[in-house]
């Protein structure tokens, strides 16, 4: 299945099966996903999901030591532990497990990690992270949080709106990208501040613009 997920779009996932378990018999509850390619997604959504969840995205090999080492040491000093998941671990959770803590489930998560790492590539990695990443109270993915949140599609997302959705991730479910509090607002600003600091990754300066619709 991981060789062929480098080509294949990734329609549903464990979480979003749990999600919808959670919330049977609420009928306000939906569940809103649309997959759009890398070339169909504004390149500030992939920026601001870089600074505000993985800047040396482009550096690991699906793991950041340097935040690891950050972590250990917080926890030593008997601070709360802090996360340190990258993009790519983020990406092999979404898509082949289900949500769990286990010293069983962080071995899996090590294996499709490194799985997607080697198989898939960087640019894979991010347009199924943007297309599967719950980033709403039933909103998975990039297209799906735009036109839910901002009333557009994910290729006309601007710098703050897509930091503003970045901001959000640590609990997309609580908080509103549409809606922030001063907190998240903050948050976003910072994000906007890295965006321009991190490198930015060669497939997405290349990337070709989304295709237009011909006016009839």
């Amino acid at each position: 299945m991981m060789f062929a997920l480098k080509w294949i779009p990734v329609y549903y996932t464990p979480l979003m099966l749990v999600r919808t378990a959670e919330n049977i018999g609420d009928s306000s509850f939906k569940t809103h996903k649309k997959w759009r390619s890398l070339d169909n997604i504004s390149d500030n959504m992939a920026m601001a999901v870089m600074a505000s969840e993985d800047t040396r995205f482009l550096t690991h090999w699906g793991f950041d030591l340097v935040e690891i080492d950050k972590a250990v040491a917080a926890s030593k000093r008997g601070k709360r532990l802090r996360g340190a998941s990258t993009i790519s671990q983020q990406t092999a959770k979404n898509v082949f497990l289900f949500p769990s803590r286990s010293w069983v489930r962080k071995g899996f998560e090590a294996y499709y990690t490194l799985g997607i790492e080697l198989i898939w590539g960087k640019e894979r990695i991010m347009e199924v992270y943007l297309n599967v990443a719950e980033m709403g109270r039933g909103i998975y993915g990039a297209e799906a949080a735009a036109q839910e949140l901002f009333d557009k599609p994910a290729a006309k997302l601007s710098r703050r709106e897509s930091a503003l959705i970045a901001a959000a991730l640590p609990n997309p479910v609580k908080r509103r990208a549409n809606s922030p509090t001063a907190y998240l607002s903050s948050r976003a600003y910072s994000i906007e501040r890295m965006m321009g600091m991190i490198e930015v990754p060669e497939w997405l300066a290349d990337k070709k613009p989304a295709k237009k619709k011909s006016k009839k």
